[in-house]
């Protein structure tokens, strides 16, 4: 792990706003600690687990707004983890990973992950990603809820609903669906996405490709063939309301 770099960037957005609540789920004492300490001095609330049972017995007892998970936990590992803790409630899951395989990275997404870091990784640039994550969830100013070809979403509810069925949507992919539906029409690259969205000028663009498959899958008629959320072949992504044809998933 990298040596700490010292900032002073609150979570919170004002002295007034309550503390984030962080789990952070860690089976290795020293990393637990500093990550701890990091998001203790950023103005989070942590609780602290070292295994799944553990971080799931916490998760129950107070729930968090966001947790930091290890993909490597002795017992039940981050990937059971997270899908149960996903099973409560719609709250933003961060996943630690040592292993460098894509796969595994991509498997922590499929299951419901809103971002990942990779070990060893900078205290410092965790806490800028956590931050990210926390801002999203929070109420921002009032606007006016989004509606095409089925689809609602609610910004100030963070609400979205297909055919008057709401649809169950993680962190990302909610800001993802709002995106599109803000943007009728327009040829997204992935880079755009991951700024846009994301909020990030960097990152592994392989986040933005299992998010648009996950909502595809929970959006379109037949996500093998999507009409809606269609892919530009050597741009990115096109939200077409009308429905056409769409190219095979990419």
């Amino acid at each position: 792990m990298q040596q700490p770099h010292p900032f002073a960037q609150p979570v919170a957005d004002g002295p007034a706003a309550p503390r984030a609540r962080v789990l952070v789920v860690d089976d290795d004492p020293t990393v637990a600690e500093v990550v701890a300490g990091y998001l203790t001095r950023a103005g989070c609330a942590v609780d602290r687990a070292a295994d799944g049972p553990g971080a799931l017995e916490r998760a129950a007892r107070n729930r968090p707004d966001l947790v930091v998970l290890d993909l490597m936990l002795p017992g039940m590992d981050g990937l059971e983890v997270c899908r149960r803790i996903r099973e409560r409630g719609p709250v933003p899951v961060i996943m630690l990973t040592a292993r460098g395989d894509e796969d595994d990275r991509v498997l922590g997404l499929e299951v419901g992950a809103d971002d990942y870091v990779t070990k060893p990784f900078s205290p410092r640039e965790l806490v800028l990603r956590v931050q990210s994550v926390l801002r999203r969830t929070r109420p921002g100013p009032a606007a006016a809820p989004l509606a095409a070809a089925g689809l609602t979403v609610d910004p100030a509810a963070r609400r979205a609903t297909r055919e008057g069925v709401e649809l169950a949507l993680t962190l990302r992919e909610f800001d993802l669906l709002a995106f599109f539906l803000q943007h009728p029409g327009r040829a997204c690259s992935r880079e755009d996405l991951m700024r846009e969205v994301w909020g990030w000028d960097f990152g592994d663009l392989s986040t933005v490709t299992v998010h648009v498959r996950r909502l595809r899958a929970k959006v379109e008629d037949d996500p093998a063939r999507p009409r809606l959320i269609q892919t530009v072949w050597g741009v990115g992504y096109r939200f077409d309301p009308a429905g056409s044809d769409g190219s095979e998933e990419g």
